[in-house]
């Protein structure tokens, strides 16, 4: 694999589907590495005081990823972070185009049944409506989660500390960590 020049802020975006385990992974390397994890969908909460289930349904999807892209654009001032990215992230067109300027993008490329397996709680995933609508969902993101990447790590059928382990392997022999 060969070595990556450094882009803007220097920072790695973890994308995917929801459960893919973005911020168990963002978390994970972290503690790895001594370096800072933030997560978008935390940040908008913190923001706005409300969470993101609450962000939906009282403002609406659109609102919500107006304050994303926001969220995003403010880590412009950050240095090396790892950053959780929420699941619908790739939806705005600009935000691909933000994460590319400020870093690397690592896509957690699963299927549905890694997903489903993952999501503990569906009532805190506003985007998912029902395991039809989620397949769907992902059909129509797996295109936008792959024109975003710069990096795809498969995480069919695996556990957090071997995706935890051969992105961190990856990315260290890319000079990224």
């Amino acid at each position: 694999m060969a070595c990556c020049d450094k882009r803007g802020c220097d920072h790695i975006f973890f994308i995917g589907f929801l459960g893919a385990g973005k911020s168990t992974l963002a978390r994970n390397l972290g503690k790895m590495f001594n370096r800072r994890y933030v997560d978008t969908d935390r940040m908008v909460e913190r923001c706005c005081g409300q969470s993101v289930t609450k962000i939906f349904a009282t403002r609406g999807e659109h609102a919500f990823r107006v304050l994303e892209t926001d969220a995003l654009r403010s880590l412009r001032s950050e240095r090396s972070l790892l950053v959780s990215c929420g699941g619908g992230i790739v939806e705005t067109p600009c935000n691909i185009e933000l994460m590319h300027e400020m870093g690397y993008c690592v896509y957690l490329d699963g299927d549905i049944d890694d997903s489903l397996r993952q999501i503990r709680r569906r009532d805190t995933r506003p985007d998912f409506k029902s395991e039809s609508h989620a397949v769907e969902l992902l059909e129509h993101r797996r295109p936008l989660y792959l024109q975003a990447a710069d990096f795809t790590v498969d995480i069919r059928g695996r556990g957090f500390t071997d995706v935890s382990y051969d992105c961190a392997e990856m990315l260290l022999e890319c000079g990224l960590l």
